[in-house]
């Protein structure tokens, strides 16, 4: 599984992104997706997953604001985040857990992408 971020940019605060992350293989739809965030300094952390039932799971950061969704005919899973604050700025990076877990670890996502940088100024 190859997994494609994209739509990182320079967003002011209170600003929107969308990212976006595209997946080989012809078995999304039975995939777990995640997002999750490092920022300089820190550990990497979730921001959100998506079953394929469609459940989510999002940190408490993230709720209300940022909002996880799956086309499995595009075989892409995007991140849509609203109200941008300067604390968001990380590379957001997607995962793929291809066994379909329920809300897995970080540890059990066996495939990651290469991360995008989302960078939201005061």
């Amino acid at each position: 599984v190859q997994l494609q971020a994209s739509g990182g940019g320079l967003v002011q605060a209170r600003g929107s992104l969308r990212l976006s992350c595209r997946a080989s293989g012809r078995t999304f739809i039975s995939y777990t997706m995640g997002w999750f965030r490092q920022a300089p300094g820190k550990q990497r952390e979730l921001v959100a997953e998506i079953t394929r039932g469609g459940s989510t799971n999002y940190a408490d950061s993230a709720k209300g604001r940022f909002t996880i969704s799956r086309d499995n005919a595009k075989n892409t899973v995007y991140l849509q985040m609203n109200s941008l604050k300067p604390e968001d700025t990380a590379v957001y990076y997607c995962a793929a857990d291809e066994t379909g877990r329920i809300f897995p670890v970080s540890d059990e996502y066996r495939y990651w992408g290469q991360g995008t940088e989302v960078t939201v100024s005061s």
